[in-house]
């Protein structure tokens, strides 16, 4: 099973770790979501030693925001083929593409998810990501999706337990 390989998680953002709708205020600026599950779980999965990558289409300050408190520094915005943009990260990280896992929701994460050794969709990803990912989420983009799919991994990697344990003593 690709999932106990995986080294690198790329994770498309709007519609994946948020609800998808952008939030514009009288003076233009964007306002988003995040699931504070999410947050944690993704702060797991760094103490894990699997690598989070952030890919997106849009450019968003408050994603650099989320991005930041999460200790999350390789984040990509503006990303016109994540084909191309996977590929720097593949070799950032020196990982192949059987080590990598994403998670998505829209048409721009297919080319992605049909490459990589294990895809996740969101339970609100559109019909294709959903036929095309290896497991679709019981959660809703922005509502724990992320969460949910990173508890998988670290379960299919027996680490679950270990980091949780963590909490418990």
């Amino acid at each position: 099973m690709p999932l106990r390989k995986t080294k690198l998680l790329v994770i498309d953002v709007d519609g994946t770790m948020t609800d998808g709708k952008i939030y514009i205020d009288s003076n233009g600026n964007e306002i988003k979501t995040f699931s504070a599950h999410d947050g944690t779980a993704l702060k797991l999965l760094k103490d894990a030693g699997i690598e989070v990558v952030l890919l997106t289409a849009r450019e968003s300050p408050a994603l650099t925001e989320r991005a930041r408190e999460l200790g999350i520094s390789d984040v990509h915005q503006g990303a016109t083929d994540k084909i191309e943009v996977l590929t720097k990260y593949l070799n950032k990280f020196k990982v192949d593409l059987f080590e990598t896992a994403y998670i998505g929701d829209d048409f721009s994460d297919l080319p992605v998810m049909r490459q990589v050794g294990y895809s996740f969709a969101v339970a609100n990803a559109r019909e294709p990501v959903k036929e095309f990912a290896h497991y679709v989420t019981e959660a809703k983009g922005g509502e724990g999706a992320v969460s949910e799919a990173v508890i998988k991994l670290l379960k299919a990697q027996n680490l679950y337990d270990k980091i949780i344990g963590r909490y418990l003593k």
